[in-house]
């Protein structure tokens, strides 16, 4: 019998035609996966002879590796392993029944769906994958069992097929493929690589491209935590984001119950350029890359997470559909946002000024987490810092209220802008009361939050209103002689109202400060302040109705003392001069002026200036 007359030929029974044509079309987005497909399967053929060794002791000792090469000349692509191998009847059933019975399926349900994204992950048998890039496909495999031969299939990318025995010495599968000339450029060595070292580069058999080893096959999530260094860590990130400063710290997970699930998460340094709305964490299966977008898997507020987690429970071909309807997805979430949780309140504990720096950028996150996740917020609540105007510089909201309960029990002072409110605070510092700095954009709705969540707590701003720590009590030694103190208030309010005139929506209110360098303050109560601010972010402007404000005249001031004996003297323009500055001044640190209101105080300053001069002469 020749040679030709053992070549079994045969059709395989599907009932789809031109079934090739729509797995090219259809399979994948991008053709280069074809690669990891026959990778990944190539590292099974070798675990299942790993499997099988030890199971039956055939004492096979192989360097267990993955050969992959390009032969221009003939337009081939090979990937070859020393795993277990097939025999004739293995090809039979796992090639021609199971595989295309599966691509049928694939076919009959998905061929008229127009969005590519619902397709992939629904068909798991990645072999057919190599159509999508060849004209022809080969398979030349030898199995492990004793006296076994070799076996040769092919395919043109029809229902046909060639099967017939060959001579082969080597365990292991070769699969050949015939690169359709629009593929070519899967012929280059160096596409080839960057595929690799994309999908492959962590899988844990060695994978040659030409003889060299392109993949690190032992990646540190697979270590234990406790052997690893800190240089190792960070090393490893540099593998990962090359381009990236230092992260700031990191998680390592390896969990086995109730799911399967190791990696390394890293909290990167955030730049300008970083993309807070993108997932970055890279997602593996076994060891083999699946995706670098699946933010389904991060709590949201963890977005700025990077790093690389390993799932094995889920599908290499994994689809974002699948990913949003998995319960397990949402278990992973919750995990994640626990082991955050924790390395969170273990790095406040161990060094505050450490932490502090840490805390700059990430502290919108974990505020955005508490709002968002009442397990998070439990476990981080008593770490959270806010940098404050005491001598320590940051805080937790337990230690304030702890310092500060005798002096205004359960409730929090703060600023949002150092700038504008400069006065209120050196008065608070000179007095030796302590204020929040809160000036980030997240913490206006955070301040209400905590209000909520810690009931009995206040947050006041330090222009607000004028803590009782700050009035100066003792007011007989400064009165004029033969006036008691509620006809002085009442003849400075009136004096600065009629030099005013009428504003809307002012009150005015005398008081003797502790301070006496501070003329006048502009107070807007909390509870109006807030109201305006959420009634702006709703796109609404409430106009003069809700612009109620107190000016708050310091009798203690000298120049408010000299503007009330003007007034009486009847130097008239002077003390107007004067109670118009002193009332720009307040405003200031309240809201930034218009070109008419900035013109108008630049000259009366210069008035001022000219009639201080004049006086001097």
């Amino acid at each position: 019998m020749s040679e030709k007359e053992q070549v079994e030929k045969g059709t395989i029974s599907i009932h789809t035609e031109n079934i090739f044509p729509i797995i090219k079309k259809w399979l994948y987005s991008d053709h280069e996966i074809f690669l990891r497909e026959l990778v990944s399967n190539a590292v099974d053929a070798i675990h299942k002879l790993q499997h099988v060794n030890v199971i039956e002791g055939l004492q096979i000792a192989d360097d267990y590796a993955i050969d992959i090469s390009v032969d221009k000349d003939a337009g081939t692509l090979t990937v070859k392993d020393n795993g277990i191998g097939m025999t004739a009847d293995e090809i039979r059933k796992y090639i021609n029944q199971i595989a295309f019975s599966s691509a049928e399926e694939f076919v009959q349900k998905f061929k008229d769906i127009e969005d590519k994204n619902q397709i992939i992950g629904h068909f798991g048998l990645g072999f057919y994958s190599s159509f999508m890039v060849a004209d022809k496909v080969e398979i030349r495999s030898r199995s492990y069992q004793k006296d076994a031969a070799g076996a040769h299939w092919s395919c043109d990318g029809t229902t046909s097929y060639e099967l017939e025995e060959v001579d082969k010495e080597d365990r292991g599968t070769e699969v050949i493929l015939h690169l359709s000339k629009d593929e070519k450029d899967y012929l280059e060595p160096s596409r080839i690589r960057e595929i690799l070292k994309k999908y492959c580069n962590f899988l844990p058999v060695p994978i040659r491209l030409a003889g060299d080893v392109v993949n690190d096959s032992e990646p540190l999530w697979i270590r234990s935590a406790s052997e690893i260094k800190d240089e190792e860590y960070v090393e490893f990130y540099r593998k990962l984001y090359p381009l990236s400063d230092d992260p700031l710290f990191w998680i390592h997970l390896n969990i086995d119950f109730p799911f399967n699930l190791k990696g390394i998460l890293y909290f990167p340094r955030l730049s300008t350029e970083f993309d807070v709305t993108k997932s970055h964490i890279k997602l593996y299966c076994n060891q083999v890359f699946v995706s670098d977008n699946c933010p389904e898997l991060i709590p949201e507020f963890l977005t700025p997470l990077q790093g690389c987690l390993d799932a094995p429970d889920l599908p290499l071909n994994v689809s974002r559909s699948y990913l949003q309807n998995e319960p397990q997805v949402r278990k992973i979430r919750e995990v994640i946002s626990g082991r955050v949780a924790s390395k969170i309140v273990d790095l406040a504990k161990q060094d505050r000024d450490q932490f502090a720096e840490i805390w700059d950028n990430i502290h919108t996150f974990v505020k955005y987490g508490m709002m968002r996740d009442d397990k998070f917020f439990d476990k981080v609540k008593d770490q959270v810092i806010f940098r404050t105007t005491a001598e320590n510089k940051y805080t937790t909201l337990p230690e304030y209220l702890e310092r500060n309960k005798e002096r205004h029990e359960n409730k929090m002072f703060y600023a949002n802008d150092e700038a504008a409110q400069a006065t209120y605070l050196r008065m608070f510092k000179n007095q030796g009361l302590e204020a929040l700095i809160l000036d980030a954009m997240i913490d206006s709705h955070f301040i209400q939050f905590l209000e909520m969540k810690q009931k009995g707590v206040t947050f006041e701003r330090v222009d607000a209103d004028v803590t009782q720590n700050l009035i100066d009590e003792d007011q007989g030694s400064k009165l004029v002689e033969g006036e008691d103190e509620k006809t002085a208030d009442e003849k400075i309010k009136t004096a600065f109202e009629e030099l005013l005139g009428e504003k809307k929506g002012m009150t005015v209110r005398v008081e003797s400060l502790k301070d006496p360098s501070v003329p006048a303050m502009v107070l807007l109560s909390e509870h109006t302040r807030r109201f305006k601010e959420m009634t702006r972010m709703m796109g609404k402007e409430l106009g003069d109705a809700m612009e109620e404000y107190t000016l708050l005249l310091n009798k203690n001031n000298p120049v408010v003392k000299k503007i009330r004996a003007m007034k009486e003297e009847g130097r008239q323009e002077d003390a107007r001069l004067l109670g118009q500055q002193i009332y720009d001044l307040a405003m200031l640190s309240h809201k930034a002026f218009d070109k008419e209101q900035m013109e108008d105080f630049l000259e009366r300053s210069n008035k001022i200036l000219e009639m201080v001069g004049t006086a001097e002469k």
